[in-house]
Protein backbone atom coordinates (compact mmCIF):
# COMPACT_ATOMS: atom_id res chain seq x y z
CA UNK A 1 0.00 0.00 0.00
CA UNK A 2 1.45 3.39 -0.99
CA UNK A 3 1.75 6.32 1.42
CA UNK A 4 -0.94 8.19 -0.50
CA UNK A 5 -3.32 5.25 -0.18
CA UNK A 6 -2.86 5.21 3.57
CA UNK A 7 -3.55 8.94 3.70
CA UNK A 8 -6.64 8.62 1.55
CA UNK A 9 -8.04 5.83 3.73
CA UNK A 10 -7.64 7.96 6.84
CA UNK A 11 -9.22 11.00 5.24
CA UNK A 12 -12.64 9.66 4.34
CA UNK A 13 -14.55 6.76 2.77
CA UNK A 14 -14.65 6.45 -1.00
CA UNK A 15 -17.81 8.50 -1.33
CA UNK A 16 -16.27 11.40 0.53
CA UNK A 17 -13.32 11.49 -1.86
CA UNK A 18 -15.68 12.36 -4.68
CA UNK A 19 -16.00 15.79 -3.15
CA UNK A 20 -13.39 18.58 -3.61
CA UNK A 21 -10.41 18.24 -1.25
CA UNK A 22 -11.12 19.73 2.16
CA UNK A 23 -8.75 21.87 4.20
CA UNK A 24 -8.09 18.84 6.41
CA UNK A 25 -7.25 16.73 3.39
CA UNK A 26 -4.97 19.45 2.03
CA UNK A 27 -3.16 19.69 5.36
CA UNK A 28 -2.67 15.94 5.55
CA UNK A 29 -1.31 15.77 2.01
CA UNK A 30 1.04 18.69 2.65
CA UNK A 31 2.33 17.18 5.88
CA UNK A 32 2.87 13.59 4.79
CA UNK A 33 3.63 13.53 1.06
CA UNK A 34 7.13 13.40 -0.39
CA UNK A 35 8.01 15.63 -3.35
CA UNK A 36 10.88 15.30 -5.80
CA UNK A 37 12.30 18.24 -7.73
CA UNK A 38 14.46 17.58 -10.82
CA UNK A 39 16.06 20.65 -12.46
CA UNK A 40 19.56 21.22 -13.81
CA UNK A 41 19.61 24.74 -12.29
CA UNK A 42 20.34 24.61 -8.52
CA UNK A 43 18.70 28.01 -8.06
CA UNK A 44 15.44 26.76 -9.54
CA UNK A 45 15.51 23.75 -7.22
CA UNK A 46 16.06 25.98 -4.18
CA UNK A 47 13.26 28.37 -5.19
CA UNK A 48 10.69 25.60 -5.77
CA UNK A 49 11.63 23.85 -2.56
CA UNK A 50 11.49 27.05 -0.50
CA UNK A 51 8.10 28.06 -1.90
CA UNK A 52 6.68 24.64 -1.07
CA UNK A 53 8.25 24.65 2.40
CA UNK A 54 6.46 27.92 3.10
CA UNK A 55 3.21 26.09 2.36
CA UNK A 56 4.03 23.32 4.86
CA UNK A 57 5.71 20.65 2.70
CA UNK A 58 8.68 19.12 4.48
CA UNK A 59 9.71 15.92 2.66
CA UNK A 60 11.86 16.53 -0.41
CA UNK A 61 14.18 14.69 -2.77
CA UNK A 62 16.13 16.87 -5.19
CA UNK A 63 18.69 16.50 -7.96
CA UNK A 64 20.22 18.69 -10.61
CA UNK A 65 21.40 15.70 -12.68
CA UNK A 66 18.72 14.23 -14.91
CA UNK A 67 20.79 11.06 -15.25
CA UNK A 68 20.19 10.28 -11.56
CA UNK A 69 16.49 11.05 -11.66
CA UNK A 70 15.13 7.56 -12.35
CA UNK A 71 17.35 5.90 -9.77
CA UNK A 72 16.13 8.37 -7.15
CA UNK A 73 12.50 7.98 -8.22
CA UNK A 74 12.70 4.19 -7.90
CA UNK A 75 14.53 4.31 -4.56
CA UNK A 76 12.67 7.18 -2.88
CA UNK A 77 9.21 6.56 -4.32
CA UNK A 78 8.06 10.20 -4.22
CA UNK A 79 4.36 11.02 -4.30
CA UNK A 80 4.89 13.63 -7.03
CA UNK A 81 7.79 14.64 -9.31
CA UNK A 82 8.33 18.25 -10.40
CA UNK A 83 10.36 17.80 -13.54
CA UNK A 84 12.29 20.31 -15.64
CA UNK A 85 11.76 19.75 -19.34
CA UNK A 86 15.00 21.08 -20.84
CA UNK A 87 18.08 19.51 -19.22
CA UNK A 88 21.47 18.37 -20.58
CA UNK A 89 22.28 14.67 -21.09
CA UNK A 90 18.77 13.50 -20.15
CA UNK A 91 15.71 15.63 -20.89
CA UNK A 92 12.51 15.75 -18.91
CA UNK A 93 10.79 13.86 -21.72
CA UNK A 94 13.38 11.07 -21.41
CA UNK A 95 12.74 10.79 -17.67
CA UNK A 96 9.00 10.86 -18.28
CA UNK A 97 9.31 8.01 -20.79
CA UNK A 98 11.21 5.87 -18.31
CA UNK A 99 8.73 6.60 -15.55
CA UNK A 100 5.74 5.61 -17.63
CA UNK A 101 7.34 2.42 -18.94
CA UNK A 102 8.31 1.16 -15.49
CA UNK A 103 5.32 -0.39 -13.65
CA UNK A 104 6.88 0.64 -10.32
CA UNK A 105 6.82 4.34 -11.24
CA UNK A 106 4.17 4.60 -13.93
CA UNK A 107 1.52 5.79 -11.48
CA UNK A 108 3.60 8.66 -9.99
CA UNK A 109 2.30 12.05 -11.18
CA UNK A 110 4.77 14.38 -12.92
CA UNK A 111 4.34 18.16 -13.08
CA UNK A 112 6.45 19.66 -15.85
CA UNK A 113 8.41 22.83 -14.99
CA UNK A 114 9.26 24.65 -18.22
CA UNK A 115 9.86 27.99 -19.84
CA UNK A 116 9.05 26.42 -23.21
CA UNK A 117 5.91 27.85 -24.75
CA UNK A 118 5.99 25.72 -27.90
CA UNK A 119 2.58 24.06 -28.22
CA UNK A 120 4.04 20.95 -29.91
CA UNK A 121 6.46 20.36 -27.04
CA UNK A 122 3.68 20.61 -24.48
CA UNK A 123 1.49 18.23 -26.47
CA UNK A 124 4.38 15.77 -26.70
CA UNK A 125 4.84 15.91 -22.93
CA UNK A 126 1.14 15.21 -22.41
CA UNK A 127 1.31 12.24 -24.79
CA UNK A 128 4.17 10.83 -22.75
CA UNK A 129 2.24 11.07 -19.50
CA UNK A 130 2.74 14.53 -18.03
CA UNK A 131 0.16 15.25 -15.34
CA UNK A 132 0.30 19.07 -15.33
CA UNK A 133 2.43 22.09 -16.35
CA UNK A 134 3.93 25.02 -14.44
CA UNK A 135 5.53 27.87 -16.33
CA UNK A 136 8.93 29.26 -15.36
CA UNK A 137 9.45 31.47 -13.54
CA UNK A 138 7.13 29.67 -11.15
CA UNK A 139 4.21 31.71 -9.80
CA UNK A 140 4.27 31.28 -5.97
CA UNK A 141 0.47 31.61 -5.81
CA UNK A 142 0.04 28.81 -8.35
CA UNK A 143 2.68 26.31 -7.28
CA UNK A 144 1.26 24.84 -4.06
CA UNK A 145 -2.41 24.62 -5.25
CA UNK A 146 -1.31 22.79 -8.39
CA UNK A 147 0.76 20.33 -6.38
CA UNK A 148 -2.01 19.74 -3.84
CA UNK A 149 -4.59 19.13 -6.59
CA UNK A 150 -2.32 16.59 -8.25
CA UNK A 151 -1.65 14.85 -4.92
CA UNK A 152 -5.37 14.75 -4.05
CA UNK A 153 -6.22 13.19 -7.41
CA UNK A 154 -3.45 10.66 -6.92
CA UNK A 155 -4.66 9.82 -3.42
CA UNK A 156 -8.15 9.18 -4.77
CA UNK A 157 -6.74 7.05 -7.58
CA UNK A 158 -4.65 5.03 -5.13
CA UNK A 159 -7.66 4.46 -2.91
CA UNK A 160 -9.69 3.22 -5.87
CA UNK A 161 -6.88 0.85 -6.83
CA UNK A 162 -6.66 -0.41 -3.26
CA UNK A 163 -10.43 -0.79 -3.11
CA UNK A 164 -10.38 -2.80 -6.34
CA UNK A 165 -7.62 -5.01 -4.98
CA UNK A 166 -9.59 -5.56 -1.78
CA UNK A 167 -12.71 -6.32 -3.78
CA UNK A 168 -10.84 -8.78 -5.98
CA UNK A 169 -9.41 -10.47 -2.89
CA UNK A 170 -12.90 -10.71 -1.37
CA UNK A 171 -14.27 -12.19 -4.60
CA UNK A 172 -11.42 -14.71 -4.74
CA UNK A 173 -12.06 -15.73 -1.15
CA UNK A 174 -15.80 -16.04 -1.72
CA UNK A 175 -15.15 -18.05 -4.87
CA UNK A 176 -12.77 -20.30 -2.94
CA UNK A 177 -15.38 -20.89 -0.25
CA UNK A 178 -18.06 -21.61 -2.84
CA UNK A 179 -15.75 -24.00 -4.67
CA UNK A 180 -14.94 -25.74 -1.37
CA UNK A 181 -18.64 -26.07 -0.58
CA UNK A 182 -19.25 -27.26 -4.14
CA UNK A 183 -16.64 -29.99 -3.73
CA UNK A 184 -17.82 -31.03 -0.28
CA UNK A 185 -21.49 -31.20 -1.25
CA UNK A 186 -20.59 -33.41 -4.21
CA UNK A 187 -18.61 -35.78 -1.99
CA UNK A 188 -21.34 -35.80 0.66
CA UNK A 189 -23.93 -36.72 -1.97
CA UNK A 190 -21.69 -39.50 -3.27
CA UNK A 191 -21.07 -40.83 0.24
CA UNK A 192 -24.77 -40.69 1.08
CA UNK A 193 -25.43 -43.19 -1.68
CA UNK A 194 -22.37 -45.29 -0.97
CA UNK A 195 -23.10 -45.66 2.74
CA UNK A 196 -26.14 -47.68 1.71
CA UNK A 197 -23.93 -50.66 0.87
CA UNK A 198 -20.52 -49.70 2.21
CA UNK A 199 -19.62 -49.00 5.82
CA UNK A 200 -17.05 -46.25 5.18
CA UNK A 201 -17.93 -44.55 1.92
CA UNK A 202 -14.27 -44.72 0.87
CA UNK A 203 -15.29 -46.55 -2.29
CA UNK A 204 -16.24 -43.26 -3.94
CA UNK A 205 -12.93 -41.67 -2.92
CA UNK A 206 -10.95 -44.56 -4.39
CA UNK A 207 -12.94 -44.65 -7.63
CA UNK A 208 -12.38 -40.93 -8.06
CA UNK A 209 -8.63 -41.33 -7.53
CA UNK A 210 -8.42 -44.29 -9.91
CA UNK A 211 -10.32 -42.35 -12.56
CA UNK A 212 -7.94 -39.42 -12.17
CA UNK A 213 -4.88 -41.67 -12.51
CA UNK A 214 -6.25 -43.21 -15.70
CA UNK A 215 -7.30 -39.82 -17.05
CA UNK A 216 -3.86 -38.33 -16.45
CA UNK A 217 -2.25 -41.28 -18.26
CA UNK A 218 -4.55 -40.49 -21.20
CA UNK A 219 -3.61 -36.79 -21.19
CA UNK A 220 -6.39 -35.35 -19.00
CA UNK A 221 -4.56 -33.00 -16.66
CA UNK A 222 -4.99 -29.95 -14.42
CA UNK A 223 -8.52 -28.73 -13.77
CA UNK A 224 -9.95 -31.35 -16.15
CA UNK A 225 -8.37 -34.15 -14.12
CA UNK A 226 -9.71 -32.60 -10.93
CA UNK A 227 -13.19 -32.38 -12.42
CA UNK A 228 -13.01 -36.01 -13.60
CA UNK A 229 -12.04 -37.19 -10.11
CA UNK A 230 -14.94 -35.35 -8.46
CA UNK A 231 -17.48 -36.40 -11.09
CA UNK A 232 -16.43 -40.06 -10.90
CA UNK A 233 -17.21 -40.02 -7.17
CA UNK A 234 -20.88 -39.52 -8.11
CA UNK A 235 -21.01 -42.52 -10.44
CA UNK A 236 -23.41 -44.55 -8.28
CA UNK A 237 -25.45 -41.75 -6.71
CA UNK A 238 -28.59 -43.43 -8.07
CA UNK A 239 -28.11 -46.32 -5.63
CA UNK A 240 -29.81 -44.17 -3.04
CA UNK A 241 -33.09 -45.23 -4.66
CA UNK A 242 -32.43 -48.99 -4.56
CA UNK A 243 -34.05 -51.01 -1.70
CA UNK A 244 -31.78 -52.38 1.04
CA UNK A 245 -33.07 -55.87 0.32
CA UNK A 246 -31.23 -55.72 -2.99
CA UNK A 247 -28.22 -53.58 -2.07
CA UNK A 248 -27.41 -55.59 1.05
CA UNK A 249 -28.31 -59.05 -0.20
CA UNK A 250 -25.43 -61.38 0.78
CA UNK A 251 -25.60 -63.46 -2.36
CA UNK A 252 -26.19 -63.46 -6.09
CA UNK A 253 -29.11 -61.38 -7.31
CA UNK A 254 -31.92 -63.02 -9.22
CA UNK A 255 -32.63 -61.80 -12.74
CA UNK A 256 -35.56 -59.75 -11.45
CA UNK A 257 -33.48 -58.25 -8.66
CA UNK A 258 -30.70 -57.41 -11.09
CA UNK A 259 -33.16 -55.59 -13.33
CA UNK A 260 -34.18 -53.51 -10.30
CA UNK A 261 -30.52 -52.89 -9.45
CA UNK A 262 -29.92 -51.56 -12.97
CA UNK A 263 -32.49 -48.90 -12.31
CA UNK A 264 -29.88 -47.01 -10.25
CA UNK A 265 -28.69 -45.53 -13.57
CA UNK A 266 -32.15 -44.11 -14.17
CA UNK A 267 -32.24 -42.77 -10.62
CA UNK A 268 -28.82 -41.20 -11.17
CA UNK A 269 -30.14 -39.65 -14.37
CA UNK A 270 -33.02 -38.07 -12.45
CA UNK A 271 -30.90 -36.95 -9.47
CA UNK A 272 -28.25 -35.25 -11.59
CA UNK A 273 -30.69 -33.38 -13.81
CA UNK A 274 -31.36 -29.70 -13.03
CA UNK A 275 -34.60 -29.14 -11.11
CA UNK A 276 -37.39 -28.22 -13.50
CA UNK A 277 -40.37 -27.93 -11.14
CA UNK A 278 -41.93 -31.01 -12.74
CA UNK A 279 -40.65 -34.19 -11.14
CA UNK A 280 -42.63 -37.23 -12.42
CA UNK A 281 -42.10 -40.55 -10.70
CA UNK A 282 -39.88 -43.11 -12.37
CA UNK A 283 -42.01 -46.01 -13.54
CA UNK A 284 -41.08 -49.61 -12.80
CA UNK A 285 -38.97 -50.93 -15.64
CA UNK A 286 -38.44 -47.50 -17.15
CA UNK A 287 -34.92 -46.89 -18.40
CA UNK A 288 -33.23 -43.93 -20.06
CA UNK A 289 -33.35 -43.74 -23.83
CA UNK A 290 -29.99 -42.00 -24.23
CA UNK A 291 -27.57 -39.54 -22.74
CA UNK A 292 -28.97 -36.12 -21.86
CA UNK A 293 -27.05 -33.09 -20.59
CA UNK A 294 -27.46 -33.47 -16.85
CA UNK A 295 -27.14 -30.55 -14.48
CA UNK A 296 -26.24 -26.95 -15.17
CA UNK A 297 -22.66 -27.01 -13.80
CA UNK A 298 -19.60 -28.69 -15.37
CA UNK A 299 -19.41 -31.11 -12.42
CA UNK A 300 -23.02 -32.26 -12.73
CA UNK A 301 -22.84 -32.46 -16.52
CA UNK A 302 -19.81 -34.74 -16.31
CA UNK A 303 -21.19 -36.69 -13.33
CA UNK A 304 -24.40 -37.30 -15.26
CA UNK A 305 -22.53 -38.72 -18.26
CA UNK A 306 -20.54 -40.99 -15.97
CA UNK A 307 -23.59 -42.18 -14.00
CA UNK A 308 -25.33 -43.01 -17.26
CA UNK A 309 -22.45 -44.73 -19.02
CA UNK A 310 -20.09 -46.44 -16.56
CA UNK A 311 -22.02 -49.73 -16.88
CA UNK A 312 -21.88 -49.70 -20.67
CA UNK A 313 -19.51 -52.26 -22.21
CA UNK A 314 -17.07 -51.73 -25.05
CA UNK A 315 -18.75 -54.55 -27.02
CA UNK A 316 -22.25 -53.12 -26.51
CA UNK A 317 -23.44 -55.68 -23.96
CA UNK A 318 -23.77 -53.27 -21.05
CA UNK A 319 -26.62 -51.14 -19.71
CA UNK A 320 -28.71 -48.95 -19.44
CA UNK A 321 -28.70 -48.00 -23.17
CA UNK A 322 -26.43 -50.59 -24.79
CA UNK A 323 -23.84 -48.17 -26.16
CA UNK A 324 -20.69 -49.62 -27.71
CA UNK A 325 -17.15 -48.50 -28.50
CA UNK A 326 -16.45 -44.81 -28.66
CA UNK A 327 -20.18 -44.03 -28.49
CA UNK A 328 -19.62 -44.48 -24.76
CA UNK A 329 -18.26 -41.20 -23.32
CA UNK A 330 -14.56 -41.43 -22.47
CA UNK A 331 -15.17 -40.47 -18.85
CA UNK A 332 -17.70 -43.34 -18.59
CA UNK A 333 -15.18 -45.81 -20.02
CA UNK A 334 -12.56 -44.58 -17.53
CA UNK A 335 -14.90 -44.82 -14.55
CA UNK A 336 -16.02 -48.30 -15.63
CA UNK A 337 -12.47 -49.56 -15.18
CA UNK A 338 -12.03 -47.70 -11.89
CA UNK A 339 -15.35 -48.94 -10.49
CA UNK A 340 -14.88 -52.61 -11.39
CA UNK A 341 -11.34 -52.66 -9.99
CA UNK A 342 -12.58 -51.28 -6.69
CA UNK A 343 -15.49 -53.73 -6.61
CA UNK A 344 -13.08 -56.65 -7.11
CA UNK A 345 -10.47 -55.42 -4.64
CA UNK A 346 -12.89 -54.46 -1.84
CA UNK A 347 -14.86 -56.57 0.61
CA UNK A 348 -18.62 -56.31 0.28
CA UNK A 349 -21.55 -57.91 2.05
CA UNK A 350 -21.85 -60.48 -0.72
CA UNK A 351 -18.13 -61.28 -1.25
CA UNK A 352 -14.58 -61.04 0.08
CA UNK A 353 -11.91 -58.93 -1.60
CA UNK A 354 -9.69 -60.53 -4.24
CA UNK A 355 -5.87 -60.29 -4.20
CA UNK A 356 -4.65 -57.22 -6.08
CA UNK A 357 -2.75 -59.13 -8.77
CA UNK A 358 -5.80 -61.30 -9.41
CA UNK A 359 -7.91 -58.15 -9.81
CA UNK A 360 -5.55 -56.79 -12.46
CA UNK A 361 -5.42 -60.14 -14.28
CA UNK A 362 -9.19 -60.59 -14.24
CA UNK A 363 -9.75 -57.13 -15.69
CA UNK A 364 -7.05 -57.53 -18.33
CA UNK A 365 -8.96 -60.58 -19.64
CA UNK A 366 -11.92 -58.28 -20.38
CA UNK A 367 -9.85 -55.84 -22.45
CA UNK A 368 -11.71 -55.26 -25.71
CA UNK A 369 -14.99 -56.80 -24.49
CA UNK A 370 -16.12 -55.06 -21.31
CA UNK A 371 -13.39 -52.40 -21.27
CA UNK A 372 -11.96 -49.96 -23.80
CA UNK A 373 -8.52 -51.37 -24.74
CA UNK A 374 -6.86 -47.94 -24.64
CA UNK A 375 -8.30 -47.17 -21.21
CA UNK A 376 -7.36 -50.60 -19.86
CA UNK A 377 -3.80 -50.22 -21.12
CA UNK A 378 -3.51 -46.83 -19.42
CA UNK A 379 -4.83 -48.36 -16.21
CA UNK A 380 -2.34 -51.22 -16.29
CA UNK A 381 0.58 -48.85 -16.96
CA UNK A 382 -0.21 -47.06 -13.69
CA UNK A 383 -0.93 -50.17 -11.60
CA UNK A 384 1.63 -49.23 -8.92
CA UNK A 385 -0.14 -45.93 -8.26
CA UNK A 386 -3.51 -47.69 -8.28
CA UNK A 387 -2.28 -50.19 -5.69
CA UNK A 388 -0.95 -47.32 -3.57
CA UNK A 389 -4.40 -45.65 -3.56
CA UNK A 390 -6.00 -48.97 -2.60
CA UNK A 391 -3.70 -49.26 0.42
CA UNK A 392 -3.95 -45.60 1.43
CA UNK A 393 -7.75 -45.51 1.37
CA UNK A 394 -8.44 -49.08 2.48
CA UNK A 395 -11.71 -49.70 4.31
CA UNK A 396 -11.35 -50.50 7.99
CA UNK A 397 -11.96 -53.98 9.29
Amino acid sequence: MSQLTAIAERLAPTVALRQPPSAVADATLVRECKLMVVDDEPTNVKIVRRLLELEGFSQFVTTTDGRKAMTLIRDEKPDCVLLDLMMPFVTGLDVLDEMRHDPATAHIPAIILTAVTDHKVRCEALKRGATDFLNKPVDPAELAPRVVNVLAAKAYQDQLVQYNHSLEAAVRERTRLLEQAYREIGLVLARAAEYRDNDTGLHVVRVGRYARIIGEELGIVGDDADLLERAAQLHDVGKIGIPDSILLKPGRLTDEEFELMKRHCAFGDRILQPYSGDEPQLEIGEKPQGLSNGGATPLLVLAHRIAMSHHEHWDGSGYPVGLAGEAIPLEGRITAVADVFDALSSKRCYKDSFPVDECFDTMAEKRGTQFDPRVMDAFLRRRDEVADVLMRYADEG
